[in-house]
């Protein structure tokens, strides 16, 4: 662009598209990421499991496939993916298990954050890159793809918990525990209420970005009680989202056909399924109905590949240790998703 029309026109066309989503995503996932967040979200789940009539480990991993998918929906996919990578490694992705339960269970995992996210409006990208387009809040998302997704997400998870049962072994799934003292209730309440803040002010990016800044002090002033932010890879998904935004207005030429369901969940698999509903926004006229199919096309497909979803490659990372040669193959993934995006495809489309 910049030696197509110049430096000039190239900056007002940067500066004249909107990046509240690409910013929102980045200072959601670093304050989620947060060592006081996942240490309340274990303490839940691990507190839950203890207390359920049945083996903690087999709750636990019941809890990392459906529970902590579906809470994505508050505190974002990517921080959601994070989350259950860390209780389900000890428990599902250890060298012991056979490698085709550990693709099922890593398709599963997958598909379930994809669309795990969509209870709220804010929380998976794809959705998020269409939003506001559309004007698409979390009440209209939880009544027409939420409840479908979470009816989802429950039968994967219980079936691929059933297939592991005799599997599955006791061992530390409570990621927050590194030998050091325990974060003090007020830093934790701090931490919740600036991510409650920046939430409810979504759609504002000086006021959220604001409350970051606070956010950046308050963890630098306490060090002592925090982890390593997850600034990298945060920036990682939001630069990708950020490159969306500006290449994805000068696509809008050849963007006029329908968006199906089938095409997005298929496309889904070889690009990023938020691109697919980014460049789906800028169809000129698109239904109610198309518009529904292309996302639900792109949240279902969210697990057939590394790169279908952008949580995806955090996964990949924090549990490819437990696969032979610590690698997971593009070929065992797609297999391991299939069962898990057929039931998704078909909540989708059955109600």
């Amino acid at each position: 662009m910049l030696r197509t029309v110049g430096s000039t026109q190239a900056l007002h066309y940067a500066e004249s598209r909107n990046y509240t989503e690409p910013l929102f995503v980045f200072v959601v996932m670093v304050i989620a990421g947060s060592r006081p967040v996942l240490t309340v979200v274990f303490g839940l789940v691990n507190g839950v499991a203890g207390r359920m009539p049945m083996r903690t480990h087999l709750v636990t991993a019941w809890s990392g496939f459906a529970a902590v998918p579906l809470l994505g929906s508050v505190v974002t996919e990517p921080a959601a993916m994070t989350i259950a990578s860390l209780l389900l490694a000890p428990l599902v992705f250890r060298p012991d298990v056979p490698e085709r339960l550990k693709y099922l269970a890593l398709g599963v995992l997958f598909v379930n954050v994809s669309i795990g996210g969509t209870l709220t409006s804010y929380a998976a990208p794809p959705v998020l890159m269409v939003a506001s387009t559309w004007n698409w809040d979390s009440a209209f998302m939880f009544s027409h793809f939420g409840w479908k997704a979470a009816c989802a997400v429950l039968v994967n998870a219980s079936i691929v918990t059933w297939l592991l049962r005799t599997h599955l072994r006791p061992g530390s799934s409570d990621g927050a525990v590194d030998g050091r003292p325990p974060v003090p209730l007020s830093i934790t309440v701090v931490h919740l209420l600036l991510l409650a803040g920046v939430v409810v002010l979504a759609h504002h990016p000086v006021a959220f970005l604001g409350l970051f800044l606070m956010f950046l002090g308050f963890s630098q002033a306490y060090e002592r009680h925090q982890s390593p932010l997850l600034i990298k890879e945060a920036l990682l998904v939001a630069f990708f989202l950020a490159g969306l935004v500006i290449l994805g207005g000068l696509q809008s030429w050849w963007l006029q056909p329908q968006a199906l369901f089938f095409g997005s969940l298929a496309l889904t698999a070889v690009t990023d399924n938020a691109a697919l509903t980014y460049l789906g926004s800028l169809i000129a006229g698109i239904s109610d109905p198309a518009k529904y199919m292309l996302v639900a096309g792109a949240v279902a497909g969210g697990g057939l590949t590394v790169i279908a979803n952008a949580p995806n490659p955090a996964g990949v990372a924090l549990l490819r240790k437990g696969f032979a040669d610590e690698s997971v193959g593009a070929g065992g993934l797609l297999l391991g998703a299939l069962a898990p995006t057929a039931i998704a495809a078909l909540a989708f489309l059955s109600f």
